[in-house]
């Protein structure tokens, strides 16, 4: 199965502050999948390190409140064009992100309060039809993989 994944899970060190969120679970998918790592922001254009980023009302704003929801869509769409050119059944994604978080982002408060939603690169994909998972909604992907075995 071909699984677009957030480029940090897997070691890259393209989170804001330019250090990754390795997750040993996420990288050792690859001994029965092909990984695509992808990250948004730096799809978008955005450098790294950068500002943290909030969603809030829609709009993706750092913390000096920089509108930067251009440059997340701009992310989001690369990362839906990669997704499908490479024909990736899911995504596992880094959980609360402003770009790849799904079922939880921060408010836009900057106070580390989550709201119910997802980031944008999330939400895009999930419209588009791809199943989206965050890392820490592992039993769900778990049961999505058992399902889809035989789908290769």
């Amino acid at each position: 199965m071909n699984l677009l994944v957030s480029a940090c899970l897997l070691g890259a060190a393209c989170k804001y502050s330019g250090t990754s969120n390795f997750d040993p679970r996420i990288a050792a998918l690859a001994e029965n999948h092909h990984l695509i790592p992808v990250c948004p922001e730096q799809l978008g254009g955005l450098p790294t390190p950068r500002k943290t980023v909030e969603i809030a009302e829609g709009r993706a704003l750092d913390r000096d409140g920089l509108d930067v929801t251009a440059q997340f869509l701009k992310g989001a769409e690369e990362s839906l064009k990669l997704a499908r050119l490479l024909r990736c059944n899911a995504a596992i994604l880094k959980s609360r992100s402003p770009s790849c978080g799904h079922g939880f982002v921060y408010d836009g408060t900057f106070s580390g309060k989550l709201t119910a939603g997802n980031g944008l690169t999330a939400d895009l994909l999930c419209k588009a039809g791809i199943e989206v998972f965050s890392d820490e909604e592992v039993s769900a992907w778990s049961e999505f993989e058992k399902s889809h075995s035989c789908a290769q």
